[in-house]
């Protein structure tokens, strides 16, 4: 695959997420950048670690959204995986060699300023906040993408609509072969992105304005 194009996704896996992580992948395709994301694929053999580092070398771009940093019950463990990744993808860059210098990340979070209590480290860095809305996560990805593309893509709101016609339709589309509502809510990642790339190079390639 292509560095160059390649964005690594580091996100929450959980079914709350799901909301956030459909559109969020979405833009990133839509734009013509091919997302990574430790879900692609299934193999229950590679050790996590090992599938997350070759990710991380693999993406000129990551987006980690850090938004599961303070747990909601008493009693509840906060999420580590995503700062944990988010390190990973920050030391490649530092410590790496040749492209690996070129690396960029875009940092989200749910609310503003929050994540200074637990990672101050960061807290010079700019930080996106999408308040658990999926449209703005959308505007968010699609802005810092835009900013790394020769040609300015098409904006927000025409990402936004593009998504819900691709929802829509794929819908329909599962219903037909045989989905339930449940079974198209729990669509398995890879099997969802594959969807999305075919229905954009079908309907809106000529939408595309510009390639990193």
């Amino acid at each position: 695959m292509d560095f160059e194009k390649n964005v690594f996704v580091n996100c929450p896996f959980d079914e709350e997420y799901i909301g956030l992580l459909r559109p969020l992948l979405f833009t990133v395709i839509y734009l013509g950048f091919t997302p990574r994301i430790a879900l692609e694929a299934l193999d229950s053999g590679s050790p996590r670690v090992e599938k997350i580092t070759k990710l991380v070398r693999e993406s000129k771009y990551g987006i980690h959204d850090l938004s599961r940093l303070k747990a909601k019950r008493k009693g509840e463990f906060f999420r580590l995986n995503m700062p944990f990744e988010l390190g990973l993808d920050v030391g490649c860059r530092m410590y790496g060699a040749g492209k690996l210098k070129s690396k960029r990340c875009l940092i989200l979070e749910e609310e503003n300023y929050r994540y200074q209590a637990a990672i101050s480290d960061i807290s010079n860095s700019d930080i996106a906040t999408h308040s658990a809305e999926p449209e703005r996560i959308v505007r968010e990805v699609r802005n810092w993408l835009a900013s790394n593309m020769r040609k300015r893509p098409k904006g927000p709101a025409a990402v936004w609509g593009a998504y819900i016609d691709f929802m829509s339709k794929n819908y329909d589309d599962l219903v037909a072969l045989g989905y339930s509502k449940r079974d198209v809510e729990l669509l398995p990642v890879n099997e969802l992105m594959e969807d999305m790339e075919e229905w954009v190079s079908k309907t809106h390639t000529s939408q595309i304005s510009g390639l990193p």
